[in-house]
């Protein structure tokens, strides 16, 4: 008697646990975005909502630490920054919780990889390492740090984009590696390598920069030895907007940390100008740029989301900030008119996405990737790819929209 009782419970179990799964499900479809919150909102609301863990993004299978990631972690703290809704600083929380133990070893990093993409990931740590004060922060700060101090350079001394490319260095590289590298030496080194942060940008703009058009090529390889490498000058062979949206969003986010008493500020400054006045001239009518910069509506050719954000938020900063003039407000409003008319849908429930995104480019590797117009165009376009959505909320941050 006693079995069957045993037994006799476990239908009514499973009947329950149907009903709690069938009830969690449509709580989380009637989850409702208010129209009347900013978009900045609307969009992390959106990206909560299809991926309650933030490592999730990109239908990601398992935590990583990645530079994609990181990207989301500085929107929603920048998110954070201006609402003090602590909701949005929790997500950013629990994905370095997740991702980094209680010795500050960091998931899936190896140093000896040199991957500049993988500082990125780290420039979230330091607003959660003051909200915490938990030290497995403060030694992975140290740690991402430590690999900047042995990191490969070229001849001239520009970190390499990755150990796997050697004498290389591409645009978005600056992004990656500068914003921290400024952070790091202002909090916690009295500013001593501001002269060496300043030299990355002397490299690209010196080697990566296209008089005709003001504007910078993708990468440059120092050696000249890569098929895609100008034989001459080293450069790739085309221009590509979200890695010129990279080297944009460096400028403006390194001259956060540096002083207004280094005379080598005024020189970032001048770059940002200059490249501000280039890519404004490529601007579309309907506010965006497309995915090869300089190439308007050649066939196959497209208004790209991720370069179009990045333009849009170096401009709005580079006005607020004082470094811009003031004229590019009205470029950067246009731009962000036209990413929302464009090229984000909203679903009956509020839900946002962003269109239109370049899921990835890059240069050499396996399979090989020429830089040609081709290429650029070929790569896979998606929707809610992280490039997209974390520059939409900066962007949207500092529009205060």
């Amino acid at each position: 008697m006693d079995r069957k009782k045993k037994y006799f419970g476990l239908p009514l179990m499973v009947i329950g646990l149907l009903f709690s799964l069938m009830n969690a499900k449509a709580q989380e479809t009637t989850i409702v975005i208010s129209k009347d919150l900013k978009w900045s909102e609307r969009m992390a609301l959106s990206i909560m909502k299809r991926d309650p863990k933030a490592w999730q993004i990109d239908n990601n299978e398992k935590p990583k630490w990645d530079y994609k990631l990181g990207l989301m972690m500085t929107a929603f703290e920048n998110l954070y920054n201006k609402t003090q809704n602590p909701t949005y600083l929790n997500y950013v929380k629990e994905y370095y919780e997740t991702v980094i133990n209680s010795s500050g070893d960091i998931l899936n990093y190896k140093l000896e990889d040199y991957n500049i993409d993988y500082i990125n990931a780290g420039k979230g740590l330091f607003e959660i390492y003051k909200q915490t004060k938990e030290d497995r922060y403060i030694k992975a700060l140290q740690l991402l740090r430590k690999q900047l101090e042995t990191h490969p350079r070229t001849n001239s001394g520009g970190f390499w984009h990755k150990k796997i490319y050697p004498n290389q260095m591409w645009l978005d590289g600056l992004y990656m590696g500068t914003p921290f590298y400024a952070q790091y030496t202002a909090e916690f080194e009295q500013g001593k390598s501001f002269d060496d942060i300043v030299k990355q940008f002397e490299q690209i703009h010196l080697h990566t920069l296209d008089q005709k058009t003001g504007l910078l090529f993708h990468a440059w390889d120092e050696s000249k030895k890569m098929d895609w490498a100008n034989k001459e000058t080293g450069t790739s062979p085309n221009f590509w907007s979200r890695s010129i949206g990279w080297y944009m969003m460096a400028l403006v986010d390194v001259l956060d940390f540096m002083p207004k008493e280094n005379p080598k500020r005024k020189e970032l400054i001048q770059y940002l100008n200059e490249v501000s006045k280039a890519v404004a001239k490529y601007q579309d009518k309907s506010g965006l740029w497309y995915q090869v910069t300089d190439a308007g509506n050649r066939k196959g050719n497209y208004l790209e989301a991720s370069g179009s954000e990045m333009f849009v938020y170096a401009f709005a900063k580079g006005v607020k900030k004082g470094y811009l003039p003031k004229s590019y407000k009205k470029l950067a409003e246009k731009g962000f008119d036209g990413i929302i008319k464009k090229l984000v849908t909203v679903d009956p429930d509020g839900e946002i996405h962003i269109t239109q995104v370049c899921a990835s480019a890059g240069l050499g590797g396996n399979p090989y990737r020429d830089g040609s117009y081709e290429y650029y165009i070929g790569e896979k376009i998606k929707v809610d790819n992280s490039h997209g959505l974390g520059p939409f909320i900066l962007v949207a941050v500092e529009l205060e929209k």
